[in-house]
């Protein structure tokens, strides 16, 4: 009889050992959650950001395109008449950028665009000449010197 109440209680105490995590371990678990959260939340924020610019750079190339295209049809970037509407005449809009030709005559023009929500604080602009420039960047962003800011390092 005492054998086996001894094996019970044994048996007992090695069941409840093992019932669950120790309150360390879990805080071990919470700290490498903690620290993978940290470094990747905000990678993860830039990389979408990085999405959101390439809207003003297609915008851009297409409207610089078609202003071109304006021009070899009609020797002038600006609106010729009611007939010949410049693709630069009505503001437009590319996810979060404001498209707009604050410059506009008949030999040159210059387009920009403007962001707003998430892409505040970037500008981009570019000419007939297809010179690409970053007026501004987003807080954190560096200008790209030679064209269109497209990472957080710059060009």
């Amino acid at each position: 009889m005492k054998k086996q109440a001894s094996y019970l209680r044994r048996a007992g105490r090695a069941w409840l050992g093992s019932s669950g995590f120790t309150l360390i371990e879990v805080m071990i678990t919470v700290a490498i959650i903690g620290i993978l959260a940290a470094v990747a939340i905000p990678n993860y924020r830039d990389y979408v950001l990085r999405g959101q610019l390439v809207d003003a750079q297609n915008a851009l190339s297409a409207l610089r395109a078609n202003m071109e295209r304006h021009f070899q049809d009609n020797r002038s970037y600006s609106s010729i008449g009611t007939t010949f509407i410049s693709p630069c005449a009505a503001p437009a809009a590319s996810g979060s950028f404001a498209i707009s030709c604050p410059t506009l005559t008949a030999t040159t023009f210059t387009a920009r665009a403007v962001g707003s929500g998430p892409t505040d604080g970037f500008t981009f602009t570019v000419d007939q000449q297809n010179i690409r420039t970053t007026v501004r960047a987003g807080s954190g962003w560096t200008v790209c010197s030679t064209g269109w800011t497209t990472r957080k390092s710059g060009c």
